[in-house]
């Protein structure tokens, strides 16, 4: 059985970007996900094979400008990730077979309180805030935001639809 994915966060760019290298050489459907330190280094390291590269610092920085100049954003993003009652998260759901060619109105997404659809990942493009006409396609990535037992309920009625 082969690794799904991969982690590669030594303290060294250089290294990380080896262990991308080898992982993609060794499994081509692996996904690495490379921390970076430099940020010079994040498109070698993109072209070394990792899907993703993530730098904390630069994160941080971001986090920190947030802070500043959207303080209520933040602090809703924070106590949705962390608050234990309400428990909503950001969830994505690859687009089964059973809803292909359906609208987004055709869903019913209306009978879950507690379920927004945000965005649909196309092969090229986000659509944020899709119309109820969008036609889904077999490549889309559903981004719902909702609790982890609505996104359990929508994957099934998906599944069975």
């Amino acid at each position: 059985m082969e690794a799904k994915g991969l982690f590669a966060v030594s303290g060294d760019d250089n290294q990380n970007l080896v262990i991308s290298l080898t992982a993609k050489q060794l499994n081509p459907n692996i996904r690495v996900v490379a921390r970076c330190h430099d940020l010079k280094n994040m498109e070698k390291m993109k072209k070394a094979g990792a899907d993703a590269v993530v730098s904390p610092t630069f994160i941080g920085g971001l986090r920190m400008a947030s802070e500043m100049v959207r303080p209520t954003v933040v602090s809703f993003l924070d106590i949705m990730l962390r608050d234990k009652e309400k428990n909503l998260r950001v969830e994505e759901i690859p687009v089964p077979e059973s809803i292909i060619g359906k609208t987004i109105a055709n869903l019913q997404l209306d009978k879950y309180p507690n379920v927004l659809l945000l965005a649909v990942r196309t092969k090229d493009n986000w659509i944020f805030n899709p119309p109820e006409d969008y036609l889904i396609k077999p490549e889309n990535v559903l981004i719902f935001m909702s609790t982890p037992q609505e996104r359990q309920e929508l994957e099934r009625i998906f599944s069975t639809t």
